[in-house]
């Protein structure tokens, strides 16, 4: 059913949405013999140029990520390159599901780039509002993040079902910062909250 298969691509687009290496890692190691050879552009280059690179691009990921002076560098990094993972994500999915047609990857290619870019935008925003993020945060956006891709390929509904609570979570919290930053100011000047904001972004 074509169902079980936007959920499944649903999944993994959110996956990228939290880390940029390690659902492409994990896509060839799951892949069997075909690697990569269903990702648009990795699908062009050496197996063994994308597996360093992923490689060595994940460890970063799962370790420089932890060190504090760059907890606030990496989100930043990730939000540039978010949408472009999430895209090629979901049509390797949708390849690997033989899910063909122009229109059909076109489709899901924007439909994993917006996820991954709305994932990313409210993880960075709350990094900026909390300063600095626990480490517990961070080790449970990499837990997310494998286990969103393992779903994918082995339990897309219950993978997709995650991701829809997930997109719903990040939506309920901008509608709760947009409350937030128009109580500041009185009624009649809430066209310009900026000038008259109280607590710090």
């Amino acid at each position: 059913m074509i169902i079980t298969e936007l959920l499944a691509i649903l999944s993994i687009s959110a996956a990228s949405g939290f880390r940029l290496a390690l659902p492409l890692l994990l896509i060839g190691l799951l892949s069997g013999d075909r690697l990569w050879s269903n990702v648009p552009l990795l699908s062009h280059i050496s197996p063994r140029v994308v597996l360093g690179v992923l490689v060595g691009w994940t460890v970063m990921e799962l370790m420089l990520s932890k060190e504090r002076p760059l907890r606030r560098l990496f989100p930043t990094v990730q939000l540039l390159f978010s949408p472009f993972v999430g895209a090629i994500t979901g049509i390797a999915l949708a390849r690997t599901m033989d899910l063909e047609g122009g229109l059909i990857v076109w489709v899901v290619g924007i439909l994993g780039g917006l996820l991954a870019l709305v994932m990313q935008l409210v993880q960075l925003g709350w990094f900026y509002r909390v300063r600095t993020p626990p480490l517990w945060i961070i080790f449970l956006q990499d837990f997310l993040c494998i286990c969103l891709v393992l779903f994918a390929f082995d339990a897309p509904r219950q993978g997709g079902v995650i991701a829809l609570l997930l997109l719903w979570l990040a939506l309920r919290t901008s509608s709760m910062w947009r409350r937030w930053y128009l109580e500041q100011v009185p009624p009649a000047q809430r066209r310009s909250p900026r000038r008259f904001k109280q607590d710090p972004d």
